[in-house]
């Protein structure tokens, strides 16, 4: 069952109690990433194989970056259609309505195909603009999602090996950036409260059960 905590926030009334125990890998570019199976082998850049929502501002921010986004690609990827053509509706993105980015490779169509990694990522990085402003916000929030009234983990996230370094700082800690950029400080200090009283409950039972 899941828990939740409340929040104070007009949109976000709760979050998963689990954002703040679960942890994910502080830096996901240099972890060898792995499906949680057995005998599963190291496939980088997993969580990104089936590619992501995309709202429609942000599928166009990416196509006005397309000349400096394909040069990352390789060829077949960069002149293949990189949305779907089904656009689908839905109130919680900020256009309300979204596309999915196509896939390539058993993988999303914006996997860096030379090297690892978002080749919007790193098309702004080499290239001096924010990446803030074009990169999906499904993807910048990864393993942290949200509903209507709450933020949650992705229900994918125990499926990946980020999820379980015993010295990666937790959930929340690892996206906290990402949530203030996109939905304001208000969330984020509405979390800080919640994270507060979930770790102080943790300590108190940790002391009660010796």
């Amino acid at each position: 069952m899941t828990r939740y905590v409340p929040l104070e926030h007009p949109r976000f009334v709760k979050a998963q109690r689990d954002i703040f125990i679960k942890v994910m890998v502080a830096d996901c570019m240099t972890h060898r990433c792995r499906v949680q199976k057995k005998g599963a082998r190291v496939r980088l850049d997993v969580c990104c194989q089936y590619g992501v929502d995309v709202d429609l501002g942000e599928r166009d921010a990416i196509l006005a970056r397309r000349d400096e986004i394909a040069a990352i690609m390789k060829k077949p990827a960069a002149s293949a259609p990189w949305f779907d053509e089904e656009v689908y509706s839905d109130v919680d993105f900020p256009s309300g309505a979204y596309v999915r980015t196509e896939t390539h490779n058993r993988g999303c169509i914006f996997l860096a195909h030379d090297q690892r990694g978002c080749a919007i990522h790193r098309a702004a990085l080499e290239n001096g603009w924010d990446y803030r402003s074009v990169k999906p916000h499904v993807c910048r929030l990864f393993p942290l999602t949200y509903e209507p009234d709450a933020i949650v983990l992705s229900d994918d996230y125990p499926a990946y090996s980020c999820a379980y370094d015993e010295n990666a700082p937790s959930v929340y800690r690892s996206g906290r950036d990402a949530l203030s950029d996109i939905f304001g400080q208000d969330v984020v200090r509405a979390l800080d409260q919640a994270e507060a009283q979930v770790l102080g409950q943790r300590s108190r039972m940790r002391v009660l059960g010796g």
